[in-house]
């Protein structure tokens, strides 16, 4: 008896943990998927309460830092809001968020809380990013390391023949 194997889809690298027969994408529970919606909620309703008032209430223009920070800060807010209906889907905004606090957190407030140096304004802006450990806790981090770093990446070129979907 002869066994047949098909090839994987044109454009498909064989190689590809998500075409070969011994990987399957990973999957995440419907209990993972609903904590990480906690996250999203955590995190839009954290921005709304906190950044969106300001882009209502202002007399005067932005100073160009407060207005990008603040600018930046809402649509992330509003990407929240997607990752409430695409949990999955929107996993590298869970990982922007703990990767920029974390580094903000070691880069600029650890070396002002250690020598003693930490004002006001900044000690706000550690408080808040410490919640960052509330996005950490919900991000699926083995789902992250399977899909984005140990998974092939898309392919840099077209191998094979172009293949046309208005071709009949």
């Amino acid at each position: 008896m002869k066994t047949i194997s098909t090839p994987p889809p044109t454009g498909a690298n064989p190689a590809s943990p998500t075409t070969g027969a011994r990987h399957r994408p990973p999957t995440l529970s419907l209990r993972r998927i609903n904590l990480m919606r906690v996250g999203y909620l955590i995190m839009s309703g954290g921005l709304a309460v906190t950044k969106w008032p300001l882009l209502f209430d202002r007399d005067e223009p932005w100073p160009l830092y407060e207005g990008t920070t603040a600018y930046l800060l809402v649509a992330m807010g509003l990407l929240a809001l997607l990752g409430l209906r695409y949990p999955v889907k929107m996993v590298p905004l869970l990982v922007f968020e703990s990767a920029w606090k974390v580094m903000w957190l070691l880069a600029v407030a650890w070396p002002l809380w250690t020598a003693d140096q930490m004002d006001p304004a900044t000690s706000d802006v550690a408080s808040s990013c410490l919640l960052v450990v509330i996005v950490i806790a919900v991000t699926p981090w083995r789902y992250v390391l399977d899909q984005y770093l140990l998974a092939h990446g898309d392919p840099w070129r077209q191998r094979g023949p172009r293949v046309s979907a208005l071709e009949p």
